[in-house]
């Protein structure tokens, strides 16, 4: 067989050959099949788009990967370069590479345990209590119903509630409508200066679960509720300061 017999017969199917045949191209099937017929005269150009159009039909690829998984398999060429080209440049290589993804990990969870999730609304804007004027008690009592089943955002809530109420009731902060948690657990601190931090951290909290949407533990309403009773039995710092200084002033008058 000729050279163009054997190259034509190799780069088409049966059925591409078939199809030039009945297009009239007897003297490349004749050239492909014997060896006594003259060299191939049929034109490059009409038996390679024969051989397209033959080769384009659905038979032929019913076997050929999806759009879906042609477009994941360059996905992951591309990052599979990526990394490449990131550990190439990175000092260790992969195992550099992967201490650095692993640390940018860690500090972007670091940065939401201690910020939350993002609040839709500013603490300074947000009020501590709602319409419903209640006292003190009726706060504690709800703050205790909430503990006994266990929701501890609520009972967190509640118990915040109750102490700045506590504190209002005492004159130790004045009544006012849209006090924020920050603002009181500042206010109250200023009579009680021995619970500021302990009323900052239950601010905090208060904020944590009200506005930045992680939840209350038991723990953190155990620690509440003991500030709550610690306040109650704490004599504010303006009083002891005045009955202090009383005496002083009498004395200096005297001599």
């Amino acid at each position: 067989m000729s050279p163009a017999g054997d190259l034509l017969t190799t780069a088409l199917p049966g059925a591409a050959l078939r199809t030039l045949l009945h297009a009239g191209d007897t003297s490349v099937l004749s050239s492909a099949l014997s060896d006594d017929e003259p060299p191939l005269t049929t034109p490059r150009d009409p038996a390679r788009e024969a051989a397209r159009r033959e080769l384009s039909k659905r038979m032929y690829h019913e076997d050929d990967p999806s759009l879906f998984q042609r477009a994941l398999d360059a996905f992951w060429d591309w990052l599979g370069r990526l990394l490449n080209a990131a550990s190439t440049a990175t000092p260790g290589g992969t195992l550099g590479l992967a201490v650095i993804v692993l640390a940018v990990v860690a500090v972007l969870a670091a940065l939401w345990w201690r910020l939350g999730t993002p609040r839709r609304q500013s603490t300074s804007s947000a009020a501590l209590f709602d319409d419903r004027p209640r006292s003190a008690a009726d706060h504690r009592a709800a703050a205790e119903a909430h503990a006994a089943q266990g929701h501890w955002n609520q009972a967190v809530q509640e118990r915040m509630r109750a102490l700045v109420r506590a504190l209002e009731e005492r004159a130790l902060l004045d009544v006012r409508p849209g006090r924020t948690a920050d603002e009181a657990a500042a206010e109250a601190g200023r009579a009680l200066p021995a619970h500021t931090d302990r009323l900052r951290a239950a601010a905090r909290d208060f904020d944590d679960v009200t506005y930045g949407g992680r939840s209350a533990t038991e723990q953190a309403y155990h620690r509440m509720a003991e500030l709550d009773r610690d306040l109650e039995r704490t004599k504010p710092q303006l009083a002891t300061s005045s009955a202090s200084t009383a005496p002083t002033t009498r004395q200096g008058a005297a001599e």
